[in-house]
């Protein structure tokens, strides 16, 4: 089993920049594929951001260049900085842990998943 706990959700302003952190415990952090997904009010849960233990990342389209997603091994921690929000950012940021081993974007292949953390852009 892992633990995910998701932080550093807040209201902020459009152009601004916020730090999400997750915290994972009971496996081993360095041999998990890890990710970042958001929910927005009445729509799907979509992909943001993946990073695996050989540090490969791929995100998707609408926050290239303004979300940067990495990993801290020693300190079991998953980080998702982001910058220049949009109001469409609106979401729960959800993270999430993976026992495969390659960048993957679909939310099945996720088996653990953080209870998530809200993220409020005014514009």
């Amino acid at each position: 089993q892992v633990q995910l706990v998701e932080s550093g959700g807040g209201l902020v302003q459009a152009g601004d920049s916020l730090r999400l952190s997750c915290v994972t415990s009971g496996r081993s952090f360095s041999t998990l594929t890890m990710a970042w997904f958001r929910q927005a009010p009445g729509k799907e849960r979509e992909f943001v951001a993946t990073i695996t233990w050989a540090r490969n990342t791929v995100y998707q389209d609408a926050v290239k260049g303004r979300f940067t997603i990495s990993r801290d091994n020693a300190k079991n921690t998953l980080y998702l900085q982001m910058s220049s929000l949009k109001s469409e950012d609106t979401a729960v940021y959800h993270c999430a842990a993976s026992n495969w081993g390659t960048v993957t974007a679909r939310s099945n292949d996720y088996d653990y998943w953080g209870q998530g953390t809200q993220v409020t852009v005014s514009s």
